[in-house]
């Protein structure tokens, strides 16, 4: 397989910690259903190609998003796999309970940074959506479990605009203060820029929320995932969430296209030194079967350009 030149760069984190997201964001918005076994299969197969944190499916109500309400089947048919850390997304207190119920042990609640997703996603404004967390948050932390807390709509709205910094700023704080281990900051439409990425990044520092705590989850409508990525390295994030093969969108957003592709981010990491444990050759593998099983190519460029290098 053809490898980048790895030329490091300075001030870089030495490792990154990839959040996969393909088996939950990225299959989520998929019109046709994928059959259990198919999507535990692409589980297994993402923890053989070496990624150690994947998000599994989500305990939401089956008619808010069809193609997860099959979690309670799913979820043990991937479980026992050694050394993975398997987190799921919990709306309420209701899904929490599935969650506990079937072992889970890493769970993750769905904020906005804005009223207007916060009322389409939840159906609530915005503070009422923090008040719905905090209980689940506090019996998630008090069962033992780890409690990453999403924060969508970080950097624009389709309804609202950019978003002003304070406003995230805000919401990242209280999800904070109600106990969340990590936060996940999310471009849900892609309309980021790095510019815009450091400044939150800056203003979460002064608000007292450490680097550390942060992953990065961007969206490549404009192209802009990998740019914006390399900024948020430059201020030190070691976490960031991506989806095998460029898989998903957001069901909620229409103007959402797919997120980050691992391959890509696996391979310009892998051009600066960042290690990631990621096998490369079995990660594309993995996403060239799945674009099979979906009936359509995979969009992500490092997938397309490596997998017909091999034909």
């Amino acid at each position: 397989m053809t490898l980048p030149m790895t030329v490091p760069a300075p001030g870089l984190p030495a490792r990154v910690r990839i959040h996969e997201v393909g088996a939950r964001d990225g299959l989520q918005n998929e019109k046709a259903s994928v059959p259990t076994r198919v999507k535990a299969e692409f589980v297994r197969r993402l923890a053989g190609a070496g990624l150690t944190t994947i998000e599994a499916t989500s305990f939401v109500h089956p008619e808010w998003v069809p193609q997860l309400a099959d979690a309670e089947e799913l979820f043990p048919l991937v479980a026992g796999l050694s050394g993975v850390d398997l987190p799921v997304l919990v709306p309420n207190d209701r899904g929490l309970d599935r969650a506990l119920a079937l072992g889970a042990r890493r769970v993750a609640v769905f904020a906005s940074a804005t009223e207007s997703f916060a009322k389409a996603n939840l159906n609530r404004t915005l503070d009422e959506s923090l008040a719905v967390f905090e209980p689940v948050v506090a019996r998630a932390r008090d069962a033992g479990a780890h409690v990453r807390g999403y924060v969508s709509m970080c950097f624009g709205d389709p309804w609202e605009g950019a978003v002003p910094v304070h406003q995230v700023v805000r919401v990242c704080r209280a999800l904070r203060d109600m106990g969340c281990d990590e936060l996940s900051l999310g471009d849900t439409i892609g309309v980021a820029t790095p510019g815009q990425v450091r400044a939150l990044l800056t203003a979460l520092d002064g608000a007292g929320v450490p680097t550390p705590v942060l992953g990065v989850h961007f969206h490549d409508t404009y192209g802009q995932a990998l740019a914006n990525t390399y900024a948020a390295l430059q201020h030190g994030v070691s976490t960031v969430d991506a989806s095998a093969g460029g898989l998903g969108g957001c069901p909620y957003a229409r103007s959402a296209t797919g997120n980050l592709a691992t391959e890509d981010l696996v391979w310009m990491l892998r051009g600066l030194g960042i290690d990631t444990g990621v096998d490369l050759d079995r990660l594309v593998a993995t996403s060239v079967w799945m674009a099979e099983h979906l009936g359509r190519p995979s969009p992500s460029r490092t997938v397309r350009a490596l997998s017909h290098k091999e034909q």
